[in-house]
């Protein structure tokens, strides 16, 4: 039973989610959670253990025995002491964590932890099946979107300002859309209840304050604790 708001914020990959759902969690006063960033640590934690992503007994397994810790204070991510906080943007942390979130077991074990996170209410959380897997109760469903080429831009810029590799950016965004949606475990699309803001047109700026107006508009006066 969450104990105050819930912001759910989703869509696909490039669309901006992680720097809007910072600034609208800052703006409301909200704490923030990047359920995305739980999926690369895991991933980047599992293969360094050589863990076999194909055997999901194995991935079971090595779920049980894992601690992880996110601070929604400072956003930092560690799984067993590791803190995987500044390998988590590049491209190989993000195919990892496609593939490895396909598992059942690896969702069962980051929702619960997502869903205990967010229990404690006026939380912004992002991700890719927040308003229909993990808190399908959430007080606001958002889903941000933009074109193929857009997106594809955006990490492109995303990568080189964070001096990663940025080759085939286009076609590895391809296959993950693809991966996302097709997966039989929590797939991405967009609740029935959710707002869709297309974002391909529109600034930072803009893109955050539509989304504020949403969740305004959506929330009883009051209901931030503001």
């Amino acid at each position: 039973m969450k104990k105050g708001p819930v912001i759910a914020i989703d869509g696909p990959g490039g669309v901006g989610k992680s720097t809007v759902s910072q600034r609208v969690a800052e703006s409301l006063g909200f704490r923030y959670i990047n359920t995305g960033a739980m999926y690369r640590a895991f991933a980047l934690a599992a293969k360094a253990s050589w863990v076999d992503f194909k055997d999901d007994l194995n991935l079971q397994d090595y779920c049980r025995g894992i601690e992880i810790d996110y601070s929604m204070e400072t956003g930092r991510i560690t799984i067993d002491g590791t803190d995987y906080t500044d390998s988590i943007r590049t491209d190989r942390a993000g195919e990892l964590a496609s593939k490895v979130s396909t598992k059942p077991s690896v969702r069962a074990c980051l929702s619960a932890h997502q869903r205990v996170l967010g229990e404690e209410g006026r939380v912004v959380i992002e991700g890719r099946d927040i308003g229909t897997i993990i808190f399908p109760d959430a007080d606001v469903k958002i889903f941000l979107d933009a074109t193929h080429e857009v997106r594809a831009k955006r990490r492109h810029l995303e990568l080189v300002n964070g001096g990663h590799e940025a080759s085939a950016v286009s076609s590895t965004l391809e296959e993950r859309d693809k991966r996302d949606s097709e997966r039989k475990e929590a797939p991405l699309k967009m609740a029935d209840d959710a707002v869709l803001v297309d974002t391909s047109e529109l600034t930072l700026d803009e893109v955050v304050q539509k989304v504020l107006k949403i969740v305004n508009e959506r929330l009883k006066v009051g209901d931030t604790g503001r």
